[in-house]
C-alpha cells in the first residue's frame, strides 16, 4: 500500500458532543445571572429603605391654573441636588418613565403614565438648567432639562428630555423667572 492510504486509514471521527456537561454550564450560568438579578433587586429595595425620610410625593390641586408650558418626553430620575450620581429610588422618583410636564402659575405637574405621578409647587422650585447627565444617563451638553426643588428638608434635581430638546432653554427661562417672581413677591 501507498502512504496516501495509510494516512487516509487512521483518520479518525469527530468527537461526539458532551450534551451532559453543555447543559450542566448553561443552567449554572443561567443561576449565575438570575443570582445577580437578585442582588440588584435588593439592593434597589435597601436603598428606597435608607431613603425612608423623604416624606411622600404631593400631587397635583384639582384648578392648577392656566398652562404657561407642557411638553411630552422622558422622566430620567432624580438624584439629590449637586450629586448627579445619588439616584432617590424612594417613591417611584427613581423609575424612568415617559412623561407629560406642565408649567402652570401653581408649579410643576409631572404627569407619568406608568409611575407614580407628582407635583412640584411653585414655592418649592429653586432652579432650572440644562445639563448634560443625572444617574445612568448622560446626553449631549443641554440634553437634559433638569429641575432642583424642595421636598421636605432635601433638594432634588429631577431630569427631563422633551420629544423636542429645542424646547429645553424655553423651560429654563420660564421657570427661573417663574423664581425670581415668586422671591421678589416674597421681598415685598
Amino acid at each position: 500500500m501507498t502512504p496516501v492510504i495509510l494516512l487516509a486509514a487512521e483518520k479518525k471521527s469527530a468527537e461526539v458532543t458532551d450534551w451532559a456537561g453543555r447543559i450542566g454550564w448553561l443552567v449554572g450560568l443561567a443561576l449565575f445571572v438570575a443570582l445577580v438579578y437578585w442582588l440588584m433587586r435588593e439592593g434597589w429595595k435597601w436603598r428606597g429603605t435608607l431613603q425612608g425620610d423623604v416624606p411622600e410625593l404631593p400631587t397635583a390641586p384639582d384648578d392648577l391654573g392656566p398652562v404657561r408650558l407642557s411638553m411630552s418626553g422622558r422622566y430620567h430620575g432624580s438624584t439629590t441636588a449637586g450629586q448627579w450620581l445619588d439616584r432617590i429610588v424612594a417613591h417611584g422618583l427613581g423609575t424612568r418613565s415617559r412623561v407629560e410636564l406642565t408649567l402652570t402659575d401653581a408649579g410643576l405637574d409631572v404627569v407619568r403614565p406608568g409611575a407614580t405621578d407628582f407635583f412640584v409647587p411653585r414655592e418649592a422650585l429653586r432652579e432650572a438648567l440644562l445639563g448634560k447627565g443625572i444617574a445612568g444617563k448622560v446626553l449631549t451638553e443641554g440634553g437634559l432639562l433638569v429641575v432642583t426643588w424642595a421636598h421636605g428638608d432635601k433638594l432634588i434635581d429631577s431630569g427631563f428630555r422633551s420629544d423636542h430638546a429645542a424646547e429645553h432653554p424655553e423651560w429654563v427661562d420660564a421657570i427661573n423667572s417663574m423664581i425670581n417672581k415668586t422671591e421678589t413677591e416674597g421681598a415685598r
